[in-house]
């Protein structure tokens, strides 16, 4: 009963903000609107810490006011459940997300990209900061790279 009640939610934690599942699209629209990608591994029906990562940061009002003017957001799924499957398409452009940015398989696992793909920061597991820390990070990293 959690799991179904998960995979029900975590569509709805996602709805506030506009998450993309296409890699090329993400550096497509990040090239056009000089924007870093936010990538997010997660498991939908299975990684409690994902949903709470959602939840409490992604989700916040905070966060999705910043992220609209200044990130692209991106998700790649891993559920476990078959009746939460993704279409085989999506499964194998996740694959090559994880293969190239998450080897380890870590769930939640977040990377900052610039528009080229190139990795800038990396956050394993549940962020325990909060949004406000975590908005923080992000501009630090901004600041760093002279932008």
């Amino acid at each position: 009963m959690k799991s179904i009640l998960i995979s029900l939610l975590f569509p709805v934690l996602l709805s506030g903000s506009t998450w993309l599942t296409d890699f090329n699209q993400a550096k497509t629209v990040s090239q056009q609107k000089h924007q870093y990608i936010l990538l997010n591994f997660s498991g939908s029906d299975w990684c409690s810490g994902c949903i709470k990562l959602h939840k409490n940061i992604f989700e916040s009002s905070a966060f999705q006011q910043y992220a609209g003017d200044h990130l692209v957001l991106l998700n790649a799924d891993f559920p476990r459940s078959k009746k939460n499957s993704l279409p085989a398409d999506q499964q194998k452009k996740n694959d090559a997300l994880a293969e190239k940015y998450n080897p380890n398989g870590i769930f939640p696992y977040t990377v900052l990209l610039n528009s080229d793909g190139t990795v800038l920061k990396k956050w394993e597991g549940y962020y325990e900061g909060g949004p406000d820390n975590f908005i923080q990070e992000i501009k630090a990293v901004d600041a760093g790279s002279g932008n």
